[in-house]
């Protein structure tokens, strides 16, 4: 029965959430088009409004998500062996993957450097870190896949 309460308040609360967004989305539509790129005030009432509404959607969506992980180890303290194995092996990953990233000037289709895009500048290291570490995970969970399907083949 106390589930049944929380699911209604819920699908409340997230009927109220998106009515709110709609009135916002709708106000941006019926704002001119040229006042809109051009005049500041109507920027300010229409456009922020909703910039700043999806804003605090996502810290707090953000903030419940952080929280519930960690009340979730709070209470199953056996997970947080499972836990630091999973944190450890993708600051491996993290690791490989900066040492694999370069850090060479960043050329456009000319061949000239591109503004802020200078040999040797952390951003462009940090730049190939992050490409590096998506292609590892996407090749892990790729192998994942694989395996799953073949295991799932085997079972038939």
């Amino acid at each position: 029965m106390k589930d049944n309460n929380l699911a209604k308040y819920l699908s409340i609360f997230v009927a109220v959430i998106a009515l709110i967004g709609a009135i916002l989305f709708i106000r941006v539509f019926m704002a001119d088009i040229d006042a809109l790129e051009n005049d500041p005030d109507v920027q300010k009432s229409v456009v922020n409004p909703i910039v700043w509404f999806s804003a605090a959607l996502l810290y707090t969506a953000i903030i419940i998500t952080v929280g519930l992980s960690l009340w979730s180890m709070i209470k199953n303290p056996n997970n947080l062996k499972k836990i630091g194995l999973g944190l450890g092996l993708l600051t491996v990953v993290l690791v490989i993957s900066y040492f694999t990233a370069d850090s060479n000037a960043v050329l456009d289709t000319q061949g000239l450097v591109l503004e802020g895009g200078e040999a040797g500048t952390s951003m462009n290291q940090w730049v190939g870190t992050g490409i590096w570490f998506s292609v590892a995970l996407g090749l892990v969970a790729s192998l994942f896949f694989v395996y799953d399907l073949l295991k799932g083949l085997i079972k038939s």
